[in-house]
């Protein structure tokens, strides 16, 4: 086997090594999206539901989604790259 063959062959374990490495990275922060939500958008309503909704709650809610959001995004962008 030649000298370019072997570089050829190291070129495409790294190539997989990136993409699975942004498999794992991307898919680690659809997990975070779905932990902020969880916790702080299904927490808001469960609280909204059981008691008298005041204002900081609703803003938790949005700030909850919000991040949720942005989270979702980050992963999907690395994924797709």
């Amino acid at each position: 086997m030649g000298k370019f063959a072997e570089q050829q062959e190291l070129q495409k374990e790294n190539k997989e090594k990136q993409k699975i490495g942004r498999e794992k990275l991307g898919s680690f922060f659809y997990d975070l999206a779905k932990i902020v939500f969880t916790t702080m958008v299904a927490g808001s309503i469960v609280t909204m539901v059981s008691g008298q909704p005041k204002l900081a709650l609703w803003w938790l809610l949005t700030f909850g989604m919000g991040v949720t959001y942005v989270f979702a995004q980050i992963g999907n962008n690395i994924i797709k790259r």
